[in-house]
């Protein structure tokens, strides 16, 4: 349901709150919002927080009112559930990129990478991939980037909570990544290998959790060709 610019028309109504959506490979955080808009009527629907095409896991859908509470859920702590490829580098720091091989003659052992992403743990300095979001002389560094031209990032503080290791079989290691917001996970992929003198990239991510909105809750993309409506969602957070 479009106007006449172009732009979605929404429905009044008083429906409000949150959906927890499981976004299915593919499919990016705004694909996720039409399909929920579509389901829930056309009333007014955001989300809190981008989640890559390559990634799977939990979207929050912000329904009516509930938008208003984009920017504090934001800011909750996000979990991912993170595979990191250590044989190559890639242009894009995810599996989508162009493969740069590392040749590695003695992986790291399981206490050498501990010991490394100890050091990832806190406040730490990181610069966001070539191919994100970030705005560089106000436009999208992907967009320059896929013209060849040099984007120039300036690296910024996030911060992690913890990294859990759950298994570790070179070249492929797979942790739990607690973080804040603006943390690229693909960035930590490849810096990690750095440290370790080996590649790096983001060969698969999955978001369990934002806040207190987890991957238990989620409805899947089937359920939203079924109405949403107001028993359907989570209540709106409180406004402090």
């Amino acid at each position: 349901m479009l106007s006449r610019m172009g732009r979605p028309r929404y429905r009044k109504s008083a429906m409000a709150g949150i959906l927890v959506v499981d976004k299915p490979l593919g499919w990016s955080s705004m694909d996720v919002v039409r399909h929920v808009r579509k389901a829930a009527g056309f009333v007014k629907t955001g989300h809190a927080g981008t989640l890559d095409p390559l990634a799977t896991g939990v979207v929050v859908a912000c329904i009516g009112h509930a938008t208003k509470q984009v920017e504090k859920i934001m800011g909750m702590p996000k979990v991912y559930d993170s595979t990191i490829d250590l044989s190559a580098f890639t242009n894009t720091d995810d599996r989508e990129g162009e493969r740069e091989e590392v040749a590695v003659d003695t992986p790291p052992d399981e206490a050498r990478v501990r010991a490394v992403l100890g050091d990832f743990v806190g406040d730490i300095q990181q610069v966001p991939p070539q191919y994100s979001a970030v705005h560089v002389d106000g436009k999208r560094a992907y967009k320059l980037a896929r013209k060849g031209q040099e984007v120039k990032i300036e690296p910024r503080t996030v911060h992690v909570d913890s990294i859990e290791v759950i298994e570790y079989e070179w070249p492929l290691l797979r942790v739990i990544i607690t973080c804040g917001r603006g943390t690229y996970v693909r960035s930590m992929a490849r810096d990690i290998g750095v440290a370790l003198g080996t590649g790096g990239h983001l060969a698969g991510l999955r978001r369990t959790a934002v806040g207190p909105y987890t991957i238990d809750k989620a409805v899947d993309a089937p359920r939203l060709k079924l109405p949403v409506g107001q028993s359907d969602l989570e209540p709106v957070p409180d406004r402090d």
